[in-house]
């Protein structure tokens, strides 16, 4: 049986992101076809793609905590307690909106601020689909030349993390 992969689909135009698309230095969306027997709580699905990360992406996430920490950037961990002290997060990121369709993680810092929504939506086959789009505007050249350089990296964790979400819900 082959595994489910993640591809690159346009951005959702029914997102409440929409608004912050002009502009924006990062706009990607990804999507991923789910098995039939994949939860359609929206939060389930997102805590399945955000939280279960394989340790080649931990490693990567402590490693970019290492290197910009001493910038003054956020930590994961900083970002994570900053969001709880809020209100609920998923993964490290805090938890900004919810509704029956769309989910909205995100942070704001010195150097950019990032939005990700995740979307439960139908596909051509009659079946369901994660799609996970992400918003990046920079505010200064610390962040232009961070997004320069995780932008390669963020591309690859998105669709890993798909993908390992749809086969962690086979199992």
């Amino acid at each position: 049986m082959t595994s489910a992969k993640a591809r690159a689909v346009p951005m959702p135009s029914n997102s409440a992101l929409t608004p912050l698309y002009a502009g924006a230095e990062l706009l990607d969306a990804f999507a991923i076809r789910l098995p039939a027997e994949a939860s359609n709580d929206l939060e389930v699905l997102a805590r399945f793609a955000l939280e279960r990360q394989a340790g080649w992406i931990r490693a990567l996430t402590f490693a970019r905590d290492v290197v910009m920490t001493p910038f003054g950037v956020k930590s994961s961990r900083a970002v994570g307690l900053a969001g709880k002290a809020q209100g609920q997060v998923i993964g490290f990121f805090p938890l900004l909106s919810k509704s029956a369709t769309e989910l909205i993680v995100g942070a704001d810092d010195r150097h950019l601020d990032f939005r990700v929504a995740l979307q439960l939506r139908a596909d051509a086959a009659n079946g369901h689909e994660l799609l996970a789009a992400t918003v990046v505007h920079c505010h200064n050249r610390l962040g232009r030349i961070y997004l320069a350089t995780i932008a390669p990296f963020h591309r690859v964790i998105v669709q890993a993390s798909l993908e390992r979400a749809v086969r962690e819900m086979k199992t």
